[in-house]
């Protein structure tokens, strides 16, 4: 029940998502009196959900050690363990990321053979998704911690988009061999030498947004700044497009029209369309909402929760992880 807006963005939100996906459950975690008044207000379906009080907030400033040692009836806590307990499928949150994914790795665990969990989130490119990893959760990563989100994010993206064989790029400074840094390159080579993964060398900034593939490694660093500048620029276009239709007399005639026109393809491009990014590499699904995210960005980070739930994403990586030993670098 955390983010910017809390429960009184959370819950409509979630009474929307009930409409929409019939075979959805949710428990909801946070201040008894504030959700129960809410749940009523929006008028969630009776045996369709569940609230489970929770005394204490994490807050956006706590850092993950504090919440670590503190805090043990957080809402975000007892959100993971409902996932842990298996009272829940899998587990989503608005809140403080650090926390998160600390809370996330210590109560639920991470794979055999991972040695990071990694964020993944998907953007719009070329009509379609691609999914893109890390996001921030690791700032230095090793050649074979790449190598591991690599894995990830294929068979995730397996899962999610329905390609049955995603092409997986290694973002660098240029499409060359030779180019990047070290640690890149030797990454490069452990996935070059996989025979599991549909490998298609290195791609670059443009290349991403052109679709040239469906997984994008990085390490954190890389991929947060990546990800924020996608969505300050999307941000950025669409306010200049409002200011161009209402430039002139003409324009601001025509706006309804071309508003219309332009629709589908504002849509496609609206971050909050592709909210929801999953912490891949934890016995468990755990989804992070943008903390930003209004009412139609949180269900759409509902039913990327519920998607990856539903196919038993960490199993599947599981088995894929089985199937796949690093070569040698």
């Amino acid at each position: 029940m955390g983010g910017d807006f809390g429960p009184r963005c959370i819950i409509p939100a979630v009474a929307r998502s009930l409409r929409q996906i019939p075979d959805l459950h949710v428990l909801l975690v946070g201040d008894a009196e504030q959700l129960d008044s809410l749940c009523k207000k929006h008028q969630l379906p009776n045996g369709r959900f569940r609230c489970i009080p929770a005394t204490q907030t994490i807050l956006a400033d706590d850092s993950p050690a504090s919440v670590l040692r503190g805090k043990p009836d957080a809402s975000m806590r007892l959100a993971i363990e409902q996932v842990r307990d298996g009272h829940a499928d899998g587990c989503l949150s608005a809140g403080n990321t650090g926390a998160l994914m600390v809370l996330s790795r210590s109560i639920l665990g991470t794979l055999e053979g991972i040695e990071r969990p990694a964020i993944m989130a998907a953007l719009p490119v070329a009509g379609k998704s691609c999914y893109l990893l890390d996001l921030g959760a690791n700032v230095d990563c090793s050649a074979l911690q790449l190598f591991q989100f690599a894995l990830m994010g294929s068979e995730a993206a397996r899962e999610l988009s329905g390609v049955p064989r995603p092409r997986v790029g290694l973002l660098n400074i240029g499409s060359e061999v030779n180019k990047g840094s070290q640690r890149v390159r030797e990454a490069s080579e452990l996935l070059r030498q996989s025979e599991v993964l549909n490998y298609i060398g290195h791609v670059e900034g443009d290349g991403l947004f052109r679709g040239e593939a469906d997984v994008v490694v990085c390490d954190g660093f890389v991929g947060n700044v990546v990800l924020k500048a996608s969505e300050g620029l999307a941000t950025y276009l669409q306010a200049e497009l409002r200011q161009a239709l209402a430039g002139n007399l003409l324009t601001r005639c025509l706006a309804p029209l071309l508003r219309s026109a332009l629709q589908p393809m504002v849509r496609r491009h609206d971050p909050g369309c592709y909210n929801g990014a999953s912490l891949l590499g934890l016995k468990g699904v755990v989804v992070k909402s943008h903390g930003g995210a209004d009412q139609q960005a949180f269900a759409a980070a509902i039913d990327r929760a519920a998607q990856a739930s539903r196919s038993n994403l960490p199993q599947r990586i599981a088995q894929r992880l089985a199937g796949a030993v690093a070569p040698a670098p």
